[in-house]
């Protein structure tokens, strides 16, 4: 065995279930105490912490499943950007994984977890060195020096042990980034579906309600004491805007709740939609089933991976300009192309290439200022990044997943499945799948992705893509909750499908 192998083997993990099948019960305990702990986490604050820049990024955290400024800042980024680049590595023939076997698989996942490891030390550095969660301080530029102000006492540091707190904060951030990889495992083995689908239903879902319902302002005071205008969309279209006859603004929360709705229904419809191959029981004659195979073929997964993956350069993009300053030749770049604003960053929207990355506010656009054009097209570009980014991760997921045909054949010929009046053959049901699964990979993942960017423009609740994000995880999520309860209530059934 290679030492590389060795380290693979010896990485720290989860212990699965001894049992074949764990009951339904324990499943849902441990995923309900994995998302307690994950809800904790997002309020225990990094100690040391003072600027941070990145905690105004609302939309961005919460589809990392990230809470900035506390144990929770790195969220799933570094999971799913080191699942990307195995991805694409993979994909590319760099490197080579026989996902085929048993091992394979092994290899792959340990090198997956890896990479995750890596990137949350990576991550962990990138924050806190340039400067998105710096260490508490106030700084003098006329005699360089640092302070902090514990209390009513102000106290200079040396340039050790500001470099220790930035320590400190880098193994807080590192800590928080390995307890999120560990409880991803958890939820996988242990509960229901995959811990980051898990946290990020749960990041958006707060966000809904917090939203739609909250009677809190900005400042953290209720709106009746305060007497201003509370994040609660609908509160503030109630007791502000329409009192008031700010027709626009009461217009924009009308439609970014209909545009909520509009999508919720939406993304259950196109989660239902499905073909149906007609499968016999070899052993039983006269018997068969129908094999499933739902139009959005993979799921929520492209647009998670794509959404992360705009998020992750977004932030990094804002951290570069946060450590070298706009002036610099590398966010020229960014701020000053044919396609986009001029002028780097403008509050906590990024400007420049990158700010079409953010889902252009179209809707708003045309509601406060009449049709735009030069918006539009930052629209259409968006639109087609995210179809396009969805059909690729969409091709690479169904091989690295066991989606492909050559593994739903062998799963089929496992079950004891074959097509009537053919004869049992893997080769057979895998040319039959063939002329499925293709089209419905690229097919589904377009549909996917421009109903997400769809979405965004819209300026729905918590953005249009979280939104879809979480109506297909809770539609899996329940899918799965009803497959094992049915196992649970018929065990005839369980062990017919051999679980």
């Amino acid at each position: 065995m290679s030492v590389f192998d060795t380290i693979i083997a010896n990485l720290p993990e989860v212990a699965g279930p001894k049992q074949k099948r764990l009951p339904f019960k324990e499943k849902i305990k441990w995923t309900l105490i994995t998302l307690v702990l994950f809800f904790v986490l997002g309020m225990v604050p990094l100690y040391g912490i003072g600027d941070n820049v990145l905690r105004n990024f609302e939309y961005l955290s919460i589809i990392l499943g990230a809470q900035f400024g506390s144990l929770l800042s790195l969220g799933i980024g570094p999971i799913v950007t080191g699942s990307i680049i195995l991805q694409l590595l993979n994909g590319s023939g760099i490197l080579k994984f026989d996902l085929s076997t048993h091992e394979g698989k092994q290899r792959f996942q340990g090198v997956q977890k890896l990479v995750s490891i890596i990137f949350i030390l990576f991550e962990a550095a990138i924050y806190v060195l340039m400067g998105g969660l710096a260490p508490g301080r106030f700084f003098d530029p006329a005699n360089n020096i640092f302070t902090v102000t514990p209390g009513a006492t102000t106290v200079a540091l040396t340039t050790a042990q500001i470099a220790f707190i930035k320590f400190g904060l880098i193994f807080q951030l590192f800590l928080g980034g390995m307890i999120v990889l560990f409880m991803d495992e958890i939820v996988s083995k242990w509960g229901f579906g995959s811990g980051i689908s898990l946290f990020i239903a749960a990041g958006i879902s707060k966000q809904i309600v917090i939203q739609l319902l909250s009677f809190f302002d900005e400042s953290g005071f209720p709106f009746w004491v305060s007497q201003t205008v509370p994040v609660g969309r609908l509160w503030s279209l109630i007791f502000f805007y329409l009192p008031d006859a700010s027709y626009k603004d009461a217009l924009l929360v009308i439609v970014s709740i209909i545009a909520t709705v509009v999508v919720f229904l939406i993304a259950v419809y196109a989660q239902a939609m499905k073909v149906e191959i007609p499968l016999s029981f070899g052993r039983v004659r006269g018997h068969g089933i129908r094999w499933p195979l739902k139009f959005i073929y993979t799921s929520n997964i492209p647009v998670i991976l794509v959404a992360s993956l705009f998020a992750t350069l977004q932030l990094w993009v804002r951290l570069l300009q946060n450590w070298i300053g706009n002036g610099n030749p590398v966010c020229w770049l960014f701020a000053n192309t044919p396609f986009c604003f001029p002028g780097g960053y403008s509050g906590n929207s990024p400007v420049g290439f990158i700010s079409v990355l953010n889902g252009p506010p179209l809707l708003e656009t045309i509601i406060r200022s009449g049709w735009n054009w030069t918006i539009f097209g930052y629209s259409f570009i968006y639109v087609v990044l995210m179809i396009i980014g969805s059909v690729i991760f969409s091709i690479f997921w169904v091989q690295t997943s066991g989606m492909d045909p050559a593994s739903q054949a062998e799963q089929m010929i496992s079950s004891g499945l074959q097509i009537p009046g053919f004869r049992k053959d893997k080769r057979i049901l895998e040319r039959l799948l063939k002329r499925y699964v293709g089209p419905l990979t690229v097919m589904g993942a377009i549909t996917v992705g421009f109903l997400a960017a769809l979405a965004d423009l819209t300026g729905a609740l918590a953005r249009g893509t979280g939104i879809l994000l979480t109506v297909m995880i809770v539609y899996r999520l329940y899918e799965e909750l009803a497959k094992e309860h049915m196992y649970d209530m018929n065990p005839m059934v369980r062990k017919f499908m051999g679980k």
